[in-house]
């Protein structure tokens, strides 16, 4: 193939071209295309929504909402049009804690946090603009709502989540019975009181093109009044078991004084009548021996009848003793034979 001769056509019509190019003119067209080709142009990311305004008012229908994938490269007016990006993933919310109260007047702090996302792009971009004005109505709406279930429920119901739970009990405490480690029955619980903070909220963010997901406490803190009112409690709890411990150990102390007096009397009498069985057997036997002894003979008898009335003077005479007695007294008897000479023994 020849190549074309200098002054054909289409060689001189590429030769003004790449002179316009390289002119100043040239350089200029090329800028003002650039931007044009820029400003017409975006892409759409998969995780976010767009809505185009003209002149700050919203045009057609929002890209990449709902389920229909529009992400990719679209194109809009350069200048009068702009695109407005939105998150299409869900976001998170975590509000200031708030005091409130409960229906049994008792002051807590409860800290929650949501989940939630922008379902209508359009209804989001003319009523809030932006995701700071849409925290902020956050915080009035879920902050709002959370008060008004707690006033409705009991402190118990905040706190408890399962109905069915049954706490730990130490095995002493629970032979004594009572309500001690016992805890109150509940009707609803948190996720309950959770549910119904999530489908009165629902209701009102959602004229903001808001859905909210999902709605959870974080935390409960009590007031310092409240913290009082429960470590009483426990200390009255602790205090009751002390008390059913010292009781318990009272009665166990009393049941072994009791066995040790039983016993003691038991050893005592047992002694005592051993006693008086061994004093009663030698009562016996030395009766016995002075019955044989003294009724052997006559004058036996008469040396212990003897013996027996000279006892009787040394008790009854003893010290600064006085005795009265009459002359035929038998007691007397010895005294008046004092002065007698002694009869002659008897041949035997």
């Amino acid at each position: 193939m020849s190549p074309l001769p200098i002054n054909h056509p289409l060689v001189t019509t590429f030769r003004r071209f790449a002179d316009f190019v390289v002119s100043p003119a040239g350089g200029l067209a090329a800028v003002l295309l650039g931007v044009a080709v820029f400003g017409c142009a975006y892409t759409v990311d998969q995780t976010e929504q767009v809505v185009i305004t003209q002149f700050g008012r919203p045009i057609g229908d929002p890209i990449n909402a709902g389920t229909e994938s529009g992400a990719g490269l679209h194109f809009k007016l350069p200048v009068v049009q702009t695109a407005n990006r939105f998150e299409k993933r869900i976001l998170e919310w975590d509000g200031p804690a708030g005091e409130m109260t409960t229906r049994d007047k008792l002051y807590v702090v409860v800290d929650t946090f949501a989940r939630w996302r922008i379902a209508d792009p359009l209804k989001y971009f003319q009523s809030l603009r932006d995701e700071r004005s849409a925290l902020s109505r956050l915080d009035d709406i879920i902050g709002s709502e959370t008060r008004n279930v707690v006033a409705r429920h009991d402190l118990i119901e905040l706190v408890r989540s399962d109905k069915t739970r049954v706490p730990e009990k130490d095995a002493l405490v629970a032979e004594g019975g009572g309500t001690l480690g016992t805890l109150p029955p509940i009707r609803f619980g948190r996720g309950e009181l959770e549910r119904e903070i999530l489908a009165a909220a629902e209701q009102k963010v959602g004229i903001w093109g808001i859905e909210l997901l999902d709605v959870r406490v974080k935390r409960i803190n009590y007031k310092p009044g409240v913290i009082e009112k429960i470590y009483d409690r426990m200390t009255s709890e602790r205090m009751q078991i002390a008390e059913r411990f010292r009781s318990e150990g009272a009665g166990e102390a009393a049941k072994i004084e009791g066995r040790r007096d039983k016993d003691l009397k038991r050893i005592q009498s047992d002694a005592y009548r051993k006693v008086q069985e061994i004093r009663g057997a030698a009562d016996a036997r030395a009766s016995e021996i002075y019955a044989t002894a003294y009724t052997a003979s006559p004058r036996a008898a008469d040396f212990y009848a003897f013996l027996k009335t000279l006892d009787t003077y040394e008790a009854a005479l003893g010290g600064d003793a006085t005795l009265v007695l009459t002359t035929d007294s038998d007691l007397f008897r010895l005294l008046k034979q004092s002065g007698s000479p002694p009869a002659p023994a008897a041949d035997r």
